[in-house]
């Protein structure tokens, strides 16, 4: 499999997909009872945007993190995948990845800075380095570092402030938001506000990219509630299903971020 392929995998890029569609039409029938929110300073209005500060309010907040992460991957061209990866994380500083192939052999290794990301080929014996904007060139999707940090760690991300509807669908609570890059429609648990699915659609109808989360298996890790399984359906011209099953996940533990780079090994571009 292409490295460009497993860090999109693991990154959980939203790229692609079919035609978008509008996320009000979508909660419409989910539930008849949808507000429509507008600007004005109304009760309703009010609920919707402190039920959003709350979800906010239970970002998952960390200064290191660590998992293992059992990868299925599936696409429309009958292509299939099953890895293992460890990641290690340490807040606004490195994201640390190793991808264990057949046999129980390491694969890649990859480290990625705030400002660049550098994947050594351990099968071909070659070491890459790249900007990080190359992870949005590979996947498409805007996004910076601490982003990044989000989408492993499980925070919702691109929660814009302009919430466009909202329904109350007896134990979920769902709504849409807008913003530069997409229009999201998410849905959370009423009693604990845990994140259940998420949708996301490009805002340009040209580019027609649509991505569905699902978040599921919630598990105590240190004081926060963390989703163990995330399924990951992304499609444009193709289609592919991605699950992540988190094991061993720890939070603020002591960890290394070992990478050092063997004299024989070949620089490529």
């Amino acid at each position: 499999m292409r490295i460009g392929l497993l860090l999109m995998v693991l990154m959980m890029a939203f790229a692609a997909c079919r035609s978008t569609k509008q996320i009000t039409t979508v909660i419409a029938k989910k539930d008849s009872a949808v507000v429509v929110v507008n600007p004005a300073e109304s009760d309703s209005a009010k609920t919707v945007r402190a039920t959003l500060d709350k979800i906010r309010g239970k970002k998952i907040s960390f200064t290191t993190f660590s998992s293992k992460v059992k990868v299925e991957y599936s696409d429309d061209q009958n292509r299939r995948f099953d890895f293992n990866a460890f990641v290690r994380m340490k807040k606004d500083s490195a994201i640390w990845i190793s991808i264990i192939a057949a046999l129980n052999i390491e694969a890649f290794r990859v480290m990625i800075t705030p400002d660049s990301i550098v994947i050594m080929d351990k099968i071909n014996r070659t070491i890459q380095r790249k900007p990080l904007f190359y992870l949005q060139e590979i996947t498409k999707v805007p996004f910076d570092y601490n982003t990044l940090e989000d989408l492993i760690v499980g925070n919702p991300v691109y929660l814009d402030k302009t919430i466009i509807a909202y329904a109350d669908q007896g134990e979920k609570l769902s709504m849409s938001t807008i913003g530069q890059a997409f229009k999201h429609y998410l849905t959370v648990s009423k009693t604990d506000l845990n994140l259940l699915f998420s949708k996301l659609d490009d805002v340009d109808i040209t580019r027609s990219r649509t991505a569905n989360l699902a978040y599921g298996e919630y598990i105590a890790a240190g004081p926060w509630m963390f989703a163990g399984t995330r399924d990951i359906s992304l499609s444009e011209k193709t289609k592919l299903d991605i699950k992540l099953d988190f094991k061993q996940v720890e939070f603020e533990k002591p960890m290394g971020f070992p990478f050092s780079i063997p004299k024989n090994f070949k620089v490529i571009n």
